[in-house]
């Protein structure tokens, strides 16, 4: 994993990645019989979006990521919403066997991957935290939706263009997102000899503007930011390229897939 979502970045991240529905949540609690006395880590965690309600499920929550600003936003978010059996570790897939000294073999209940795998060295991975899980544990790799300028929508092939004259190059990144993305997971975690499964939840969500805007620079890293007035050109081309309309609505579609 790489440490790029830093300053600006972290807080288009913070406002703008969208979280996850309960559905998402019961399905975890179901394929791992997940309760209070278990220990979940959140691997890649980002800003918390699946940290802290997950938090409201199980004992204590380890968030992971390799970026300083990314898990202070976390820390700040879990004060918020009262959430104190959160804890928030910089580290990276690459520490695991660390953290799996500090806590035990055995000990886990659920390590989460919620989209962040295309950073990590899945085999790798998926072999190192078998032993760390208790019986009937598991990992979970989840995709939250595809990334917003790679939907077929007449919106997202706006946003695209727009995206693409502003990086100028053609933008074709799925972050792993996509069927042969998903393929890649389920063989790595067979390979690994974990049990697959899989679950989809599917719901239609208001996408903004600004949240289009947002989640486009919360994907950027910090040095490749455009300026303040080049984000406010990017907002100007990316509203007449929608012709005035301020909000879409998007069709989100969840994947989550389990090895246990």
């Amino acid at each position: 994993m790489k440490a790029s979502f830093s300053g600006e970045v972290a807080t288009y991240y913070a406002r703008h990645r969208r979280g996850y529905p309960p559905e998402v949540l019961d399905a975890l609690v179901e394929a791992f019989d997940l309760g209070p006395d278990d220990t979940a880590v959140d691997l890649g965690c980002g800003t918390g979006q699946l940290s802290l309600p997950l938090a409201a499920r199980v004992g204590t929550v380890i968030g992971v990521d390799p970026e300083p600003d990314i898990l202070a936003l976390a820390r700040h978010a879990a004060l918020n919403a009262a959430r104190p059996n959160t804890m928030w570790l910089l580290g990276d897939d690459s520490d695991l066997p660390t953290l799996g000294r500090l806590l035990g073999d055995r000990t886990i209940g659920a390590l989460t991957v919620a989209v962040a795998i295309h950073f990590m060295d899945r085999d790798a991975l998926f072999r190192t935290v078998r032993p760390l899980l208790r019986p009937g544990g598991g990992i979970a790799v989840i995709t939250n939706g595809a990334p917003l300028w790679m939907q077929d929508t007449e919106w997202s092939g706006a946003l695209r263009e727009c995206l693409q004259r502003l990086l100028g190059h053609p933008v074709t990144a799925t972050c792993q997102t996509d069927e042969a993305g998903r393929l890649h997971h389920q063989n790595a975690l067979v390979r690994a000899g974990y049990r697959y499964a899989e679950s989809l939840v599917q719901y239609d969500a208001v996408l903004t503007i600004d949240d289009m805007v947002g989640g486009v620079f919360s994907a950027m890293s910090a040095e490749r930011l455009p300026s303040a007035q080049g984000r406010a050109r990017f907002t100007d081309e990316l509203r007449d390229a929608l012709g005035g309309r301020d909000r879409v609505t998007e069709r989100v579609r969840v994947w989550v897939q389990f090895g246990v």
